[in-house]
């Protein structure tokens, strides 16, 4: 086991449970770096008098170079190491799994559950791992077979969320039955098309699963809703179910509107007062102020980057703009669902976004209520990048 001392500065920081590891905090990086350390090692955590601080493992990821895994010298990394902490995750998800309305969910979190760099979703019977690191990647055949002995399942996938290797299964898929996609789940009654298949998505966002219910349940009833980077259309089709009087979905991406289309159809709501739109959001937003068109409830749920064939949108930089060009067409008294995922925007950061969107709007506004990450994704009490997911309703009052 590579040992790595912590700089003095970092040292309370790290005995206090710090799960993230940062090449700042580690003496003489550089060499390390230099010496070829592989992805996976084990490493142990030392003050600079060599006195152990906690056990962990090197993976270079954009957040750091590897996860705290134990502050216990003497426990072993190891198969009953992964079936300890899966076993420890499953039992406060008990609630979600005998939830019969809903049957998707994460199972896993990272390092709120103690291993930093993996989750774990759960979709109908099947398993979702997600792996952001070549080094959590080489511990692939403890986690598996941990969560083989702790599940039934129908079938285990996987996505390999970093650079330079590919999975070496088709599509993801890892050990049992393979599905066949789309793959139908319930969310609080609501059923919505998944896939493994296209890329790093899935077709849902789970952490959004608490906004979605209170869309339906409480603020769509008899509104026209705008649904902006609508994706597969979840948002739209809770708000229509919700007994929304329109609904209107706006995604760049070709393949969000068939997705959408789809997730309509599953609920046999018709599209007669829903409409599905396959462009960009600034130019709809341009669109719909010259046309005079105005809502009662807009969806803001950007991603933190992205990237279209005129502009580059950064939450951080252009959030302020694209909230005052939804206010533009925001009925006084609507509803703004403002979400942001980024970990480097905190809850107040995102606050002061929000304000700024409004002054550049020349409006004002109420916050309603805020949500964050629901349960089943565990954050890191000391590490609030953990708790990345910020949604805002705010009221338009003038």
């Amino acid at each position: 086991m590579t040992e790595l001392k912590l700089h003095e500065k970092h040292l309370e920081k790290y005995k206090s449970g710090y799960p993230l590891i940062f090449k700042e905090a580690v003496i003489g990086y550089q060499l390390i770096e230099s010496s070829g350390l592989e992805e996976g090692s084990l490493i142990k955590l030392t003050d600079e008098k060599g006195k152990y601080v906690a056990t962990g493992y090197y993976g270079k990821q954009n957040k750091g170079i590897g996860w705290v895994l134990s502050k216990n010298e003497k426990e072993s990394v190891g198969l009953p190491f992964f079936q300890k902490k899966l076993y420890s995750a499953i039992e406060k998800r008990l609630g979600l799994y005998n939830n019969p309305k809903t049957n998707a969910f994460r199972v896993f979190n990272g390092e709120g559950d103690g291993i930093g760099g993996l989750t774990i979703d759960f979709y109908n019977g099947f398993y979702l791992i997600n792996w952001y690191s070549l080094g959590v990647y080489a511990f692939k055949s403890h986690v598996i077979e941990a969560l083989k002995k702790c599940v039934e399942f129908d079938g285990i996938y996987e996505k390999l969320r970093f650079e330079g290797l590919e999975s070496e299964h088709p599509d993801g898929f890892v050990t049992g039955t393979e599905a066949k996609f789309p793959l139908v789940i319930k969310e609080n009654g609501v059923s919505i098309e998944v896939f493994f298949n296209e890329g790093a998505m899935t077709g849902i966002f789970l952490d959004q699963r608490e906004v979605r219910r209170a869309i339906r349940n409480n603020y769509a009833k008899g509104k026209d809703v705008l649904n902006t980077f609508s994706y597969t259309g979840a948002f739209s089709v809770f708000a229509a179910l919700g007994g929304a009087k329109s609904t209107t979905s706006v995604d760049l991406a070709n393949r969000s509107k068939e997705h959408t289309e789809h997730n309509f159809a599953l609920n046999q709501v018709s599209l007669d007062r829903h409409q599905i739109l396959v462009e960009d959001v600034f130019n709809y937003f341009k669109f719909a102020a010259k046309k005079g068109l105005t809502y009662d409830l807009v969806i803001l749920d950007p991603p933190s980057y992205a990237k279209s064939k005129d502009f580059v949108f950064s939450a951080e930089k252009d959030y302020p703009e694209l909230l005052a060009e939804a206010i533009k067409i925001t009925r006084q008294g609507g509803i703004i669902v403002a979400s942001n995922n980024s970990s480097t925007i905190t809850l107040e950061k995102f606050k002061q976004i929000i304000g700024k969107g409004f002054n550049i709007g020349k409006a004002r506004f109420e916050i309603l209520e805020i949500h964050q990450l629901p349960k089943d994704f565990r954050a890191h009490h000391l590490y609030e990048e953990s708790n990345y997911l910020k949604v805002v309703f705010l009221k338009r009052i003038k």
